[in-house]
């Protein structure tokens, strides 16, 4: 499971599992700040019992500075490999008041599923808005969690 939240501001790009939206606000962090795609690295990080995205990507490194996060969600793929696991798919819901996002999931499952080697059809994707409670609910930022389930291969180190 994972789970990332980022907070909107004027003047960066609002980026959700790899897809660019068009918005007036985007999310501040080092990377790109996709939410959702932070919040798919760390389950996959999860699962394989390899840490979070912050041990393998650390904000104080400037080679991931404005680093797009959905080629980082690739290179997490490779290091679940490397540990014997693979992806069986994915399970997302973000949270955010607006932009709609459902036009763009189609999208953005595709990116995901690219990045992780599976099936688009693999990956689901969900939005809620939080009913105007909390920083979400204010528009303050985005929340996303996320479950993938992890199947071991017969390659790789294994834990």
């Amino acid at each position: 499971m994972g789970f990332d939240a980022h907070r909107l501001v004027p003047g960066r790009e609002l980026v959700l599992g790899g897809v660019k939206i068009p918005f007036a606000l985007g999310l501040l962090g080092h990377s790109d700040a996709d939410v959702l795609t932070h919040c798919v690295m760390d389950a996959v990080l999860g699962a394989c019992a390899l840490g979070d995205i912050g041990r393998h990507f650390p904000d104080t490194d400037e080679a991931y500075k404005g680093a797009s996060s959905i080629l980082l969600l690739a290179e997490v793929r490779k290091k679940a490999a490397a540990a014997g696991f693979t992806a069986g798919n994915v399970d997302a819901v973000i949270m955010a008041e607006q932009p709609k996002l459902a036009p763009y999931f189609d999208a953005m499952r595709a990116e995901i599923a690219l990045a992780l080697g599976l099936s688009k059809e693999r990956v689901s994707l969900k939005a809620t808005t939080t009913e105007g409670l909390g920083f979400t609910g204010r528009g303050e930022g985005m929340a996303a969690q996320a479950v993938v389930l992890m199947e071991e291969t017969d390659g790789g180190a294994g834990i």
